[in-house]
């Protein structure tokens, strides 16, 4: 709204919400991931900080669309998406491709991600084929949240300034686009470590 100011503390709390949950994720990473390499330890960070989003951010959105529409509700944290509808108002109105994506993203996505903390921790066989289906997962949720508005001109999006455009809209979906392309690249190259070390393992049995 004109004359309101960007950082108020209706933007401010979400922020702050948002950012106390990654000292909570880091604590958990080391609380479990005492046995694991340095690597598997950080990236534990940031499925611990995955999981938290899912659960306790999205999971109330999803909540709150299916018994009507976060504009209207008084959930303890309506606040924090009804400042997200601010860049994005389809998150405001239950829109149907949204609320759709966001369950599968709560559900699927959530029990992926707590399957694949396990599958570190233990250093379970299938790990990465776990970590690849949720980073195809994350990005097609990525995809199908922005590519269906772009096609037909982002009527509900509001670039009108930085914090809207730069941190709502940008660095926060970003982040979701960034980290699992990055997860992807590191199976690949793990997968293909662990199928050169089979070969020569053959080679030398011979």
């Amino acid at each position: 709204m004109a004359g309101e100011p960007l950082l108020s503390w209706a933007a401010l709390c979400p922020l702050l919400l948002c950012a106390a949950q990654v000292p909570l994720a880091w604590a958990l990473a080391l609380r479990f991931g005492q046995r694991c390499p340095p690597l598997d330890r950080a990236l534990l960070g940031w499925f611990f900080y995955d999981a938290i989003v899912h659960f306790t951010l999205e999971g109330p959105f999803v909540y709150m669309s299916l018994v009507g529409t976060v504009a209207q509700s008084d959930n303890i944290l309506a606040f924090l998406w009804q400042e997200y509808g601010k860049a994005d108002a389809r998150w405001l109105y239950s829109d149907p491709n949204i609320v759709s994506l966001e369950i599968l993203t709560v559900v699927l996505d959530g029990f992926l991600v707590l399957l694949l903390i396990h599958a570190i921790v233990k250093d379970k066989y299938y790990r990465h084929f776990v970590q690849i289906v949720l980073c195809v997962c994350e990005l097609y949720g990525g995809w199908m949240t922005f590519c269906p508005e772009w096609l037909i001109g982002s009527p509900n999006l509001n670039t009108s300034n930085w914090l809207y455009l730069w941190v709502y809209l940008t660095f926060f979906n970003t982040v979701w686009v960034v980290i699992p392309g990055l997860l992807l690249l590191q199976s690949w190259l793990s997968l293909k470590e662990m199928h050169q070390k089979r070969n020569e393992t053959v080679k030398k049995s011979k």
